[in-house]
C-alpha cells in the first residue's frame, strides 16, 4: 500500500488528485498539505490526513527549534507517514499586490523545502512537480507555428509567476545533479491552461474563461469586468492551449504509479492539434471579437492592476501572454509513456464533458458526447 503526499491539496489540481488517488486499492494513506483548511469537497475522505501548514515554514535545522517544538513542523508531521510519492502542486499563482518578497518565499523557498524533503527522506521514490508553460516566455518573436519542446530552455521573464517557476525548476535540477542515483525519480509537468467542468463551475476563479463566460458575479468589480468583456478583446496573435482537468489527473496518476524509464523527465502536457484562436474562444462563449493591439493590452493591464491593487490579476508582464503566443509540443508524454489525451484543446474549452460534469447545472451543460 502506497502513502502519497500532495501539496496544495486544497487547490484546484491538488483536490482532484486526492479524490482520484483515494479510489485506488493500492493507496492506503494520502497526506494533504495546504496553508488553507480542509475544503468541503474532501471532508469525509477516510484515506486523507490533513496538515495545515505553509511550506515555506522553516525546517527544524534552520529555525533552531527544540525537539518538542520540532513536532509542529510540517516536515516532522509528514515523516511519520513515510510517503513514497510526493506530488507538488502548491503555488500562489495570482501575484499578490505589493508582496513580491512574501510570494517568493511561499513559492520558491516553499518548493525548495519540498524538494529537499523528498531528497533527504528515506523511502521517497517519486517526486512530481507542477511547473508551467509560461516560463518559455511570451515574446514578439514567438509564432503560432513554432511548438516549444521540453529541450528548449526557459527564458527570463518579467512575469513573476514565470520567473518563480523557472527558478524552482533550476533548484530542483541542481538538487538532482548533486544526488543522481540516490535521488527519487523526478517528473516535471508543464501544463497548458487547465480547464474543465470543475474549474469552470465548481470552483469559479478570477480567470480567463470565467471572465469571458460571464460567471464573475460575486462582487461589483466582477460585474464590471464581465461588462468590459461583453466583446472578446483580442490581439492578432492571441491564442491558448487548453488541457482538460481529467487529462491532468490522468497524466499525474500515470507518472505516480506506472513504471517509468527515465530518472528525470520533463513533460509539456497539452493535447495534440491546433491551439484555440481568439475567434474560437469568442464563439465558444457566444461573443464577438474586438480586435486590439498589444500596446492597448499593456496599458489596460497596467491600469487595472494598479487601480484595483491587484484584485484584477493583470500583473506586470501578463499583457505579453495576451499578445504573443506560446504553443507547446505535448507529444512526449504519449511517445515515452503511452498516454493518450482524452480531449482536444478546443473541446476542453467549449464543452462540459468530464468527471465533474454532474456538478454542472443541466441548463448550461454542453456535452460533445
Amino acid at each position: 500500500m502506497k502513502t502519497i503526499c500532495i501539496t496544495g491539496a486544497a487547490g484546484y489540481v491538488g483536490a482532484m488528485l486526492v479524490e482520484r488517488f483515494s479510489l485506488r486499492d493500492d493507496v492506503g494513506t494520502i497526506v494533504g498539505i495546504d496553508k488553507e483548511p480542509l475544503p468541503e469537497l474532501l471532508k469525509g475522505n477516510a484515506k486523507l490526513v490533513w496538515i495545515q501548514a505553509n511550506l515555506a515554514d522553516l525546517p527544524v535545522r534552520q529555525a533552531g527549534l527544540s525537539a518538542g517544538q520540532a513536532e509542529g513542523t510540517w516536515q516532522e508531521k509528514l515523516k511519520v507517514y513515510a510517503p513514497q510519492i510526493i506530488v507538488h502542486t502548491a503555488w500562489q499563482i495570482r501575484e499578490m499586490y505589493g508582496k513580491k518578497s512574501l510570494q517568493w518565499k511561499w513559492n520558491v523557498e516553499g518548493s525548495e523545502a519540498v524538494f529537499r524533503f523528498a531528497f533527504e527522506t528515506p523511502g521517497v521514490e517519486r517526486l512530481i512537480h507542477f511547473s508551467t508553460a509560461s516560463s518559455y516566455g511570451a515574446y514578439t518573436t514567438n509564432t503560432l507555428e513554432h511548438r516549444f519542446t521540453e529541450e528548449e530552455g526557459f527564458r527570463d521573464e518579467e512575469y513573476l509567476y514565470a520567473v518563480e517557476k523557472k527558478v524552482a525548476e533550476e533548484k530542483l535540477r541542481a538538487l538532482y545533479e548533486g544526488a543522481k542515483e540516490s535521488a527519487p525519480q523526478i517528473s516535471v509537468v508543464r501544463p497548458a491552461a487547465i480547464t474543465g467542468p470543475r474549474g469552470r463551475f465548481m470552483r469559479v476563479r478570477f480567470g480567463l474563461q470565467s471572465a469571458l463566460s460571464g460567471q464573475l458575479r460575486e462582487s461589483f468589480l466582477h460585474r464590471v469586468v464581465s461588462l468590459l468583456v461583453s466583446w472578446v478583446p483580442a490581439t492578432p496573435l492571441w491564442c491558448r492551449q487548453f488541457i482538460h482537468e481529467d487529462d491532468v489527473v490522468g497524466i499525474t496518476e500515470l507518472l505516480s504509479f506506472a513504471p517509468q524509464a527515465g530518472r528525470y523527465e520533463v513533460f509539456n502536457i497539452t493535447p495534440q492539434g491546433s491551439p484555440v484562436l481568439a475567434h474560437e474562444m469568442a464563439d465558444a462563449v457566444g461573443k464577438k471579437v474586438l480586435p486590439i493591439q498589444p500596446w492597448m493590452a499593456r496599458i489596460a493591464f497596467f491600469f487595472f492592476w494598479h487601480v484595483t491593487r491587484g484584485k484584477i490579476p493583470t500583473s506586470r508582464g501578463g499583457w505579453r501572454f495576451y499578445s504573443y503566443p506560446i504553443v507547446m509540443d505535448g507529444t512526449k508524454i504519449t511517445k515515452l509513456c503511452g498516454y493518450a489525451y482524452r480531449y482536444f484543446s478546443g473541446d476542453a474549452f467549449r464543452y462540459t464533458d468530464g468527471h465533474y460534469e454532474s456538478y454542472v447545472p443541466k441548463e448550461v451543460r454542453r456535452s460533445k458526447k
